[in-house]
């Protein structure tokens, strides 16, 4: 057999383009939701509300998790509509995903309508997806940041 040569390019203009638009649309859309679920926690239900709620789900430190988590949903989801500090961000709106799925979601089974786990689990990927990508370059990261300082908050 002849040895073949194959070439690898760089990604296109079009492609990194195209990316960047999708990572957008993301960011967007999930912190969209995480601001409307923050804001409702704290607006509407007020902290020691959440606190209460959260201890009736049997979270522990309650008193504490309860609004840490209703402000990291508000200023987090907006960090993440700007594209800012985008990875840790989104680490951690993951992460109180999941726990919300272990703790609170998992006994009610999958759907969503009957207190599964479906909806949390699908914004905890959202998070991980954009934890390991970065915001892309239609950021708030990408214009501050430019590759001069720590890769992973880009």
């Amino acid at each position: 057999m002849p040895n073949a040569t194959v070439l690898v390019s760089a990604p296109s203009t079009a492609a990194s383009t195209a990316a960047s638009v999708g990572l957008l649309v993301l960011r967007v859309a999930l912190g969209g939701v995480f601001i409307a679920h923050g804001a409702q926690k704290i607006f509407e239900d007020s902290l020691p509300a959440t606190a209460e709620a959260f201890a009736g789900m049997g979270v522990p430190l309650a008193p504490v998790l309860g609004p840490a988590v209703a402000v990291l949903e508000l200023a987090g989801g907006i960090l993440l509509v700007l594209g800012l500090l985008t990875r840790p961000i989104a680490l951690l709106l993951a992460a109180t995903m999941v726990v919300a799925l272990v703790l609170v979601h998992l006994p009610a089974g999958f759907w969503a309508a009957d207190g599964g786990y479906e909806y949390v689990a699908v914004l905890a990927a959202g998070g991980v997806a954009l934890a390991l990508t970065g915001a892309g370059r239609l950021s708030a990261d990408h214009a501050f940041l430019r590759g001069r300082t720590a890769r992973w908050l880009a």
